[in-house]
């Protein structure tokens, strides 16, 4: 028996909860507090937040509302974005964190999982991978440097290749992200999360191709997140790929289920899942 956990993720601009799609045009959808404790209500495993402007700040600016967040909840708090130092990690997980996800201090210096690690654990230090799908594998070793897409204009024909972005998915970095999950398993990370970027805020399923790829060459735990518009993804994505969690964001945050209905749909799949009473 298969068993899955149920990760919200709660995207952050400012003080506000926002979704977008393809992580651009942000709408407002309320207090992120609220939905915090509404999901862990409505049996999540976890909550994941994200600073999605961390990147124009050069730091995270999630700790009050985590402090707030860790008063009215008791499971897990993940919050990424804008880590970018063994002390910006101390401080979110002072504020109330349990864990961390970063993306572009480790980009930026694969030697940051490695200290990151050694300091907190590897329980505590995940790997946001956000990456878009391309062509071909032009973009690699152009660090931190943006290159266009080929001419090829017609996807059925792309070969499959993934670039991992950074930025909230606004800085192309030059890197494979299936060779940079492997890479990073090395360094010590202690989970990873794959988002997809072509797949996000669309609810039309997840992205298959990667996610099967990583989750068959690595052998520590995957969360995969975006795309999720129905019950039945989350069923189908696990025809392809061995995953352990799933992070939904616009999925709950419009209401198209909820996590008790996920959670029994899966139960009757033969999943195993955590009822939170």
């Amino acid at each position: 028996m298969k068993k899955i956990r149920i990760i919200p993720r709660l995207d952050i601009k400012g003080s506000n909860l926002v979704k977008g799609i393809n992580l651009e045009g942000l709408r407002v959808i309320g207090d992120p507090a609220e939905y915090a404790k509404k999901y862990y209500d409505h049996g999540a495993d976890e909550i994941y937040y994200w600073d999605t402007v961390a990147s124009l700040y050069g730091r995270n600016n999630l700790k009050d509302i985590v402090t707030k967040t860790a008063k009215n909840i008791s499971i897990p708090l993940l919050v990424g974005g804008g880590l970018r130092s063994i002390d910006d990690i101390k401080t979110i997980l002072n504020a109330g964190a349990d864990k961390v996800a970063i993306n572009t201090a480790a980009v930026s210096d694969p030697g940051f999982i490695k200290k990151a690690v050694s300091y907190f654990g590897a329980s505590t230090i995940l790997l946001s991978i956000d990456y878009k799908m391309w062509p071909n594998d032009s973009f690699k070793k152009n660090i931190n440097k943006t290159v266009s897409h080929s001419d090829l204009k017609d996807v059925s024909k792309w070969k499959n290749h993934y670039q991992v972005y950074t930025e909230n998915g606004r800085q192309q970095t030059g890197l494979d992200a299936f060779e940079w999950a492997i890479e990073a398993e090395k360094l010590g990370i202690g989970e990873i999360i794959l988002t997809s970027i072509d797949k996000e805020g669309i609810q039309k399923g997840f992205e298959i191709d990667l996610s099967k790829k990583i989750s068959e060459k690595v052998n520590i735990p995957i969360i995969i997140s975006g795309g999720c518009g129905k019950i039945s993804d989350i069923y189908d994505l696990g025809k392809h790929a061995n995953y352990e969690a799933v992070s939904i964001a616009s999925a709950l945050h419009y209401n198209k289920f909820s996590i008790k209905e996920l959670k029994e749909y899966l139960s009757k799949k033969n999943y195993e899942v955590i009822f939170h009473d």
